[in-house]
């Protein structure tokens, strides 16, 4: 099942994918893709829905970003074995745990902006983990329990504001548009392991990555477990996994997004994003 929401920024409504790809106005069902929807009691009612009876919506409306109401936005980084490598850095012996605020969150083909003052805002390709039941000190045998469903994220950061400023990496991380999420929510029933999925990025049709979650070094639930130690995790909450190399930081020499690039990333069965870079 693909769970998008579509219209204006801030009015999104939710809808549902057919058979076809079409998108089917969710409205009159639900009011969001949100909360208790996404819980395997939500979700199995939309399952039991007969679609097709339902409004179709325009193949041309915007796609906002395809879960609502977010609560956290955590990020893991230097989580796949061949980036880490890349930028120099030793796989850490715990989780590196950071935030993207909520502010980042932006549809899937909504422009990206490059932060005034920027001149290394960089692209990261990650699958994205939903979660759909709330918990704290969750078991890791337990933990799958706890997903929704799978999306893409661009966790588009900026590299001097990540680590030439002090502090945390979250300065860097955290800039309007820093956070693309879907096109879709794609529950988890239909993955049958995320931890084997293809994914990659471009830039003006140029590859940069072309990795997989197989090289992932902390797998989702053993991070949904130690996550869960520092912090109650619940519906809404997205946890995006890290990326694989091809950073802009990573090149030789460094290579960094300019004003009217276009970005073009996706992973296996979770669909395509698609963004202008504009000037913020």
């Amino acid at each position: 099942m693909k769970l998008v929401r579509f219209g204006q920024p801030g009015q999104e409504k939710p809808g549902i994918l057919d058979s076809a790809g079409a998108i089917r106005d969710l409205s009159a069902i639900v009011d969001d893709i949100a909360g208790e929807v996404l819980s395997d009691k939500g979700l199995q009612r939309l399952r039991d829905i007969n679609i097709m009876g339902l409004p179709e919506v325009a193949g041309d409306t915007r796609l906002g970003p395809c879960v609502g109401q977010v609560g956290k936005f955590i990020c893991i980084g230097l989580n796949y074995s061949d980036h880490a490598a890349e930028t120099g850095a030793e796989v850490p012996p715990e989780p590196v745990v950071f935030n993207k605020w909520t502010s980042a969150i932006c549809g899937p083909n909504d422009c990206v902006e490059i932060p005034r003052g920027s001149q290394k805002t960089d692209w990261e390709v990650e699958l994205g983990v939903i979660i759909g039941k709330s918990g704290r000190y969750i078991d890791e045998a337990d933990a799958m329990s706890h997903v929704a469903g799978y999306c893409v994220v661009n966790d588009v950061s900026e590299r001097e504001f990540q680590l030439e400023r002090s502090g945390t990496w979250d300065k860097g991380k955290g800039c309007d548009t820093f956070g693309p999420l879907g096109p879709w929510l794609v529950s988890r029933d239909e993955i049958a392991d995320p931890h084997q999925l293809n994914m990659w990025l471009e830039v003006d049709g140029k590859r940069y990555q072309n990795g997989s979650t197989r090289t992932m070094v902390y797998q989702i639930p053993f991070l949904i477990s130690y996550l869960s130690r520092f912090m109650s995790l619940q519906p809404g909450d997205v946890i995006s996994t890290g990326t694989p190399p091809g950073v802009g930081m990573g090149q030789q020499p460094p290579v960094y997004l300019r004003d009217g690039q276009r970005m073009r990333l996706g992973i296996e069965g979770l669909g395509e994003q698609h963004q202008q870079v504009v000037q913020a």
